[in-house]
């Protein structure tokens, strides 16, 4: 839009009816930013560091994949990626359903490194199950874990 004759001087904005009282300074409450209050009903993060957790540090990598780095400082609890283990959106799986695994077979199981080319995603899912039961003996022996349950076999009964 072009306007047809230039502006006059005093003809821009409208002055507030009141001025703000000026101070020389700004105000404080005009620049401080509060977060949003948490609402009462949310969940909080439950502890990050737990005993099996905890047991990780310093183990021998479990999961062994072509890209392993054997390097026992770099290992860590590896939770399943698998719905069936109970991952889910914004869920992690139970340390139950996790793996030792170095840095380097972490960022394959978890996607940020590419699986080798010769490991399909079920070849994948395999070497990790493996290494759940290799991570489970290990756990039962520092007395982590519950002894595995018996197996129950269903009685019959006779008339």
């Amino acid at each position: 839009m072009k306007r047809s004759q230039p502006m006059k001087p005093g003809k821009g904005f409208k002055p507030r009816k009141a001025p703000m009282p000026s101070t020389g300074m700004l105000s404080v409450q005009s620049h401080q930013r509060t977060a949003p209050k948490r609402k009462a009903n949310l969940k909080t993060k439950g502890s990050r560091s737990t005993p099996i957790r905890r047991a990780a540090r310093g183990q021998d990598c479990t999961l062994r994949l072509a890209v392993c780095n054997f390097d026992p400082e770099t290992s860590v609890l590896c939770h399943s990626n698998f719905l069936a283990d109970g991952k889910g959106m914004g869920l992690k799986a139970p340390d139950t359903a996790a793996a030792f695994g170095c840095s380097a077979c972490h960022d394959v199981l978890d996607g940020r490194r590419p699986r080798p080319a010769d490991l399909s995603m079920a070849g994948l899912e395999v070497a990790f199950r493996a290494a759940v039961g290799t991570t489970h003996e290990i756990l039962r022996s520092m007395g982590l874990l519950d002894a595995a349950p018996a197996a129950t076999q269903p009685t019959l009964e006779h008339p």
